[in-house]
């Protein structure tokens, strides 16, 4: 069985917006939160009334995708500082990984929607939606295999010139410089 639409989905999104933020502040209550809510939408002339029940689901709902991305934040701080700055292509490809694992979860919950008439619009929007982002994430893998390359041949050339500098500087020749260049880095002259 499919769940029925909730009250705040059928609300304006203006409204649902206040309601969150009124929510998510310390100094309002839940009973002060659905008075107030109720007196807008009556003064909206909106004749929908939130419960307290519906609220509270609401406002458990929330705290739910509060704490997720409280959550999601911590861990890419801790992974920030974990791989450090000059790691920015692995980052990249990590995040590049969990958004792929999202859309593919994401993809498998498109089932599970009601699929009435009057959602079909929506899943339509929802795939097209799904495969733009997948699109996306084969570009951003693609620009992360090319940035982690030219770092790589950026890497090996400074690293050559520095062969090279050192083995003048140790009354190398040219030929001398450059077989290490090549044996070593790999690098052409």
């Amino acid at each position: 069985m499919v769940g029925q639409q909730s009250t705040f989905d059928k609300l304006p999104r203006p409204i649902v917006l206040q309601l969150n933020e009124w929510l998510e502040d310390p100094a309002i209550t839940q009973k002060d939160a659905l008075s107030m809510l109720n007196d807008r939408l009556e003064e909206e002339g909106i004749e929908l009334r939130a419960s307290k029940s519906a609220l509270n689901r609401h406002a458990q709902r929330l705290e739910k995708v509060g704490r997720r991305m409280r959550e999601g934040r911590q861990f890419a701080d801790q992974l920030m500082s974990y791989v450090g700055a000059n790691q920015q292509t692995q980052f990249g490809q990590l995040i590049n990984q969990m958004l792929h694992g999202i859309t593919f979860e994401l993809a498998g919950n498109l089932q599970d929607i009601d699929q009435n008439p009057e959602n079909i619009p929506v899943i339509i929007e929802m795939v097209k939606d799904l495969a733009l982002t997948g699109q996306r994430l084969e570009k951003a893998a693609q620009l992360n295999a090319a940035r982690e390359k030219e770092i790589r041949q950026q890497a090996l050339e400074e690293a050559a010139q520095a062969v090279g500098d050192e083995a003048r500087a140790q009354g190398m020749t040219d030929e001398q410089a450059d077989f290490w260049r090549r044996k070593v880095l790999g690098v052409k002259g």
